[in-house]
């Protein structure tokens, strides 16, 4: 038999299924139907009663510039009870979002109030002692105030009619359920037996057995399938470790993201901490102030532009000539007390870059350096021209790289002198983040290294 008979059969019995998920659909829409009706009742009570309000402060003595607070609590007073039916409910507020007037029984929230936003209205649904009530909030502008008015209406009925519906809705999709299940039961056995094989090998697959294959049992549609998703999961075995490596060299780029937030980070803290623990003069606060400010912004602006190269795997970014002595300059002052004897020389000109993007590799570069030397070594930082453009270089004479692990020394998490390493807060995360902002640049990291002797780090950029 065809499986397009077997769903035939099939959706016979999920009609009656249907007719519950229907009732379901239509209870709830006439709930939501219902709740949108009060809501505007509610929110257009709310617009008489700011009307009220303002004529009322209209009739204000002509004494007052400004409304009085307790004239506030006398109109809000008089608002609650000039309903026929027993008096309103609501609450107003000044400026400062300090309550003026409040209805006894109005609920103690406050979130609706801290959202209600000059000019706009707000409203939501909240459950208080057992009943339902739409909360609305507006703002009132009266002789030289803004005040925040807050309504509550009750819509319990509302929810009780709800609820008396889906308790009907209950009872006529259990009473289908018993007479579907009966028939069900004895279909879904036959029916689903190709689904079982393909859901075994299916967790199979999940536990790693990417070479288990589902039996086919008929040559129907349900075949069809089998046989599809054979070829499918011989496609899958071919490529996943592809993708698992494509996943994993995404995780790490994001973690070495976080790793650059350290540079500018540290900055910020050590001039903050300046500023807190000593008593500096005018021109070293500005000084320090500057520094924060700056680097605050090179965060933000970094952060940015990085988080839109990881979610959105650009492949360009935006480039504008900048002038290397920005760069240079900004290295200097950056690395100005460090405990390193950091010596700047470079050649005038410009380069094609994103600047925060290559200040962020320079930092790295000269961190890595630090890392790699003894406190009161010389780190060299040079920028020249040579044939294939402009060279960006960071030499150190510390402790240097084995030949053996060069090769790797730029893959995220690689640590040469791994107990060296943390020791001064690496993570073997800078690098891999500097390859990756060179690629961008259509650049890439050249790195000359001897035991003993030191490291040369450099690239280059037109």
């Amino acid at each position: 038999m065809k499986f397009s008979y077997k769903i035939l059969f099939c959706t016979i019995i999920v009609m009656a299924a249907a007719f519950g998920f229907s009732g379901y659909f239509f209870v709830d829409f006439v709930f939501r139907t219902s709740l949108e009706r009060e809501v505007s009742l509610a929110m257009d009570e709310s617009s008489i009663l700011q009307f009220a309000f303002e004529t009322a402060a209209l009739n204000v003595p002509s004494q007052y510039d400004i409304l009085p607070d307790r004239t506030v609590e006398q109109i809000g007073s008089r608002l609650e009870s000039s309903r026929q039916e027993g008096g309103r409910l609501l609450r107003l507020s000044d400026e400062n979002r300090q309550i003026l007037f409040e209805s006894s029984g109005y609920t103690k929230d406050v979130t609706l109030l801290t959202s209600i936003e000059e000019g706009s209205r707000t409203w939501q649904v909240i459950p208080l002692e057992g009943r339902y009530y739409v909360q609305t909030g507006s703002c009132i502008y009266t002789l030289d105030r803004v005040l925040y008015l807050e309504t509550m209406h009750d819509v319990t009925t509302v929810f009780e009619e709800r609820a008396l519906g889906f308790a009907v809705y209950r009872r006529v999709t259990v009473t289908i359920l018993i007479i579907s299940s009966v028939l069900m039961s004895v279909l879904s056995f036959w029916l689903t037996r190709p689904i079982r094989l393909l859901t075994r090998a299916t967790r199979k697959m999940a536990e790693g057995e990417y070479g288990y294959r589902a039996r086919q049992i008929s040559n129907d549609e349900l075949g069809q399938l089998t046989r599809d998703y054979n070829k499918m999961a011989a496609a899958l075995e071919e490529n996943i470790h592809k993708l698992e490596n494509e996943i994993q060299s995404r995780e790490e780029f994001i973690a070495a993201f976080a790793h650059e937030l350290k540079t500018p980070l540290t900055a910020i803290i050590g001039y903050a901490d300046l500023l807190r623990s000593r008593k500096l003069n005018e021109e070293k606060q500005f000084v320090s102030a500057s520094y924060i400010y700056s680097e605050g912004k090179r965060l933000e602006a970094m952060s940015f532009r990085l988080l839109d190269i990881i979610v959105t795997k650009k492949e360009e970014i935006q480039l504008q000539q900048v002038s290397v002595e920005d760069i240079f300059t900004y290295l200097e002052s950056m690395f100005a007390e460090n405990g390193y004897l950091i010596r700047v020389q470079y050649e005038p000109g410009t380069v094609n870059a994103e600047v925060n993007l290559i200040k962020s590799v320079l930092l790295n570069l000269v961190d890595n350096a630090c890392k790699a030397s003894e406190p009161g070594s010389v780190i060299e930082i040079n920028g020249y021209y040579d044939e294939e453009g402009y060279r960006f270089e960071v030499r150190d004479y510390g402790e240097g790289i084995p030949e053996e692990e060069l090769e790797r020394i730029t893959e995220a998490f690689y640590m040469v002198d791994k107990s060296r390493s943390r020791s001064r807060n690496g993570a073997g995360l800078g690098l891999a983040l500097c390859v990756e902002i060179l690629r961008l640049h259509g650049s890439s990291l050249e790195i000359e290294s001897a035991l003993g002797e030191g490291t040369r780090m450099s690239f280059i950029l037109g």
